[in-house]
């Protein structure tokens, strides 16, 4: 009998977790039928897509309340999907204010797998309660995140990070002390925070001979960058779907707190984070944090070996200061780039999607 599995992501970030881990499951039993929400990504790894993303992703509490019509009409969709096709499973990937919610709904109706976690462990403890009762298989990309899930008697299994599988250094020929910057992949993010980059980059360039590179989202127009950089009297260059290129050719790099923080961990290039939301999300969401930093390195790390320029903090006089500082003070890159070699060294070896595949089929026996 055919077995059918829904997978349900929401962002381009956890839709390519997504898409890794459907090609892993075709290769091992090439006749499953997946269900997905998604886009062209999850439809070219051999999913049949019954949802598009594209605009899906929201940030900020007002963006949230203002798409709450889309997200429950999407879960409308998909519970009458579960009903008339009743699939052998349901994978939940990220996306975890829509996931959890339709976890509930579904109220272990079939059983339900989750691939990279929530961050319950950051903020919002008590979704663990959610996740205890409803989640049957928890995959964890951290293993920091197997470790917190057992202190609550939650059966969760570390695959490592599927990043070690993407990440290739990628190397450009340079003549002079070069700085990468990442303000983001979506667009309020980068109206937000390039500027206060581009402030630190007119103070860095006043006191040391740098280049500046820009590494272009994928998923934000070219004009948005153009329009924010055009009165900045410094040579700038964007780089399109050049990220990794940007960052293996820099010495140093100012980045958006984000996926990115960790893929610059793994290419090992010393970085500063710099992170700065609304006035009124900063106030509604900061009481939920709790941990002591934003950074993924650093919760890792269990310290501060990355600074965190946030909110506040995230002023383009400490920001430069600290950059020019650490770039004049190879033995401070040193030390950073040792500390992250660490870091990348607890993410696991290659073939995270691989052996997540496999204990999903183990567990669901097909």
């Amino acid at each position: 009998m055919e077995k059918k599995i829904f997978v349900i992501c929401g962002e381009p970030s956890g839709e390519l977790r997504a898409s890794e881990l459907v090609k892993a499951l075709k290769n091992i039993n090439p006749e499953i039928k997946i269900s997905a929400i998604g886009s062209k990504l999850l439809k070219d790894s051999g999913a049949e897509i019954f949802f598009d993303i594209n605009g899906l992703s929201v940030m900020g509490f007002f963006d949230v309340l203002k798409s709450l019509p889309k997200f429950f009409n999407l879960k409308k969709l998909i519970l009458n999907k579960i009903s008339l096709e009743k699939p052998d499973a349901i994978i939940l990937v990220d996306f975890s204010g829509f996931n959890l919610r339709l976890a509930k709904a579904i109220n272990n109706s079939i059983p339900t797998i989750y691939y990279v976690s929530p961050q319950v462990w950051a903020s919002r403890p008590g979704r663990i309660k959610i996740i205890k009762k409803y989640i049957k298989k928890m995959i964890v990309i951290f293993k920091f995140e197997q470790d917190f899930y057992r202190k609550f008697k939650i059966e969760a299994v570390f695959v490592g990070h599927p990043l070690i599988d993407i990440i290739k250094p990628i190397y450009q020929e340079k003549t002079k002390t070069t700085i990468a910057l990442l303000p983001g992949s979506r667009k309020q993010e980068i109206k937000r925070i390039l500027p206060i980059m581009l402030e630190s980059v007119k103070l860095i360039k006043g006191e040391m001979d740098a280049q500046f590179v820009i590494a272009k989202s994928p998923g934000v127009a070219k004009e948005i960058y153009l329009d924010i950089i055009k009165d900045t009297n410094i040579d700038l260059k964007i780089l399109e779907d050049k990220t990794y290129e940007a960052v293996s050719s820099s010495d140093f790099a100012l980045v958006c707190s984000g996926t990115a923080t960790l893929e610059t961990a793994i290419i090992g290039k010393p970085f500063a984070i710099v992170y700065k939301t609304s006035l009124l999300n900063y106030l509604l969401y900061r009481p939920l944090v709790k941990v002591p930093f934003i950074g993924i390195v650093n919760i890792i790390a269990g310290k501060e070996i990355i600074p965190e320029f946030i909110q506040f903090n995230a002023r383009p006089r400490k920001i430069a200061d600290f950059t020019v500082s650490a770039l004049r003070n190879p033995a401070q890159l040193q030390l950073i780039k040792e500390d992250l070699a660490k870091i990348k060294s607890l993410l696991g070896q290659p073939g995270a999607a691989n052996r997540a595949a496999g204990i999903i089929i183990d567990f669901l026996k097909i």
